[in-house]
């Protein structure tokens, strides 16, 4: 059954502004003129969902289940979690990882998300290692299974989705199992009153209204875990190509990434006035490095200044200012890169489900004569 919200005249109340998909399932992003905030706000946070919105009407009597490779199964309240395990908050980057797949040429399967299937919020739980340890994680476990209530549009009797963790995410202090964003309860479009938080990994692997997880003895094989969902090819795979499945792995990391949300695509700039540009970047399981911008296509960059973030998973604001000197035609961009050297592409990289699309943004805009 379908949550309420679902209905559009009252989400576009709720999160006004953002763009709804043309799609079965309930999905929609936000403009690039509305991230502009370290802490993106719930009004202004993309919406990604695999088919229906569970009718929850709030989380008083909502469980959990431990079980699969563990010595000691549990079901646990909300309550009973808050009392049992230490309440942590951290801030982290949510993305999907089709975020930008409309720019891929030519079209690949799935949503086409513009750049706005992104935001960084301050995410409140408990470690779910912490709540793993506690059931006694067999040595045979390599997997977590999550399972939530959501179900397939087309299909009612299957789960939408129902992804999981390498063992070693699942034990690592930054995954959690998140009961508040941005220090109010999770709201139910944003997966409340239970979900994973896996920082760095892409946002299918947080699965939301979070009430089973299953340790497993082998990788997760439930709903979109398989075949090419959610997973790149582990060679280049040219457009056309048949696809060898076998040669696919799940994505377990976001690559560095800029978005810019200053200037506007259209934007306008006399000749004498500075040119402000800014953004945020952030990367995955290895940490933001720097990021340099032009405003000439390219042909000179500048480095630009980091303001301090919210820990090592928020995105951080990037600034930059260029003096324009003459009238004409300007192109904005901004690389990111990271600690180990990876940079983003100034041309992208296909692949056949439009996955992890981190090229370069290109901004362009026209400096006018005084």
């Amino acid at each position: 059954m379908p949550h309420p919200l679902i209905d559009e005249a009252l989400l576009r109340q709720l999160k006004p502004g953002l763009h709804i998909h043309d799609d079965a399932a309930l999905n929609a992003e936000p403009g690039l003129d509305l991230l502009v905030d370290p802490i993106t706000p719930v009004d202004t946070f993309f919406i990604r969902n695999n088919g229906t919105v569970p009718a929850i009407a709030d989380g008083a009597d909502w469980t959990l289940t431990i079980d699969g490779e563990v010595e000691r199964p549990a079901v646990w309240t909300i309550a009973a979690l808050r009392v049992r395990f230490e309440t942590v908050t951290l801030t982290a980057v949510l993305e999907c990882a089709g975020n930008g797949r409309s720019q891929f040429s030519p079209a690949t399967d799935g949503l086409p998300w513009r750049l706005g299937a992104v935001g960084c919020a301050r995410w409140t739980g408990v470690r779910l290692r912490d709540v793993l340890a506690d059931a006694g994680v067999r040595e045979t476990a390599v997997y977590t299974g999550q399972y939530a209530p959501d179900r397939l549009i087309s299909d009612p009797s299957r789960p939408a989705l129902s992804r999981g963790l390498p063992i070693a995410k699942a034990l690592s202090p930054e995954t959690l199992i998140a009961f508040a964003m941005n220090d109010a309860p999770l709201p139910i479009l944003h997966g409340g009153p239970l979900r994973i938080v896996a920082p760095g990994f892409p946002g299918s692997a947080w699965q939301k209204w979070l009430d089973r997880i299953e340790l497993r003895a082998s990788e997760h094989d439930g709903e979109k875990m398989r075949g090419t969902n959610y997973r790149l090819p582990t060679a280049p795979v040219a457009p056309g190509e048949p696809l060898d499945e076998s040669r696919f792995a799940v994505i377990t990391d976001m690559p560095v990434k800029s978005l810019i949300s200053a200037p506007l695509a259209g934007f306008t700039v006399p000749v004498g006035a500075m040119l402000e540009v800014s953004g945020f970047a952030w990367s995955g399981a290895i940490a933001l490095a720097g990021v340099r911008v032009s405003c000439d296509g390219g042909e000179n960059w500048r480095e630009a200044a980091l303001d301090d973030c919210e820990g090592r998973y928020a995105w951080q604001r990037f600034r930059a200012a260029f003096a324009i000197a003459r009238a004409g035609p300007l192109a904005v961009l901004a690389q990111a890169r990271d600690v180990e050297g990876h940079v983003q592409p100034l041309e992208i990289a296909w692949n056949p489900r439009g996955y992890c699309n981190n090229q370069v943004q290109r901004v362009e805009g026209v400096a006018l004569a005084a």
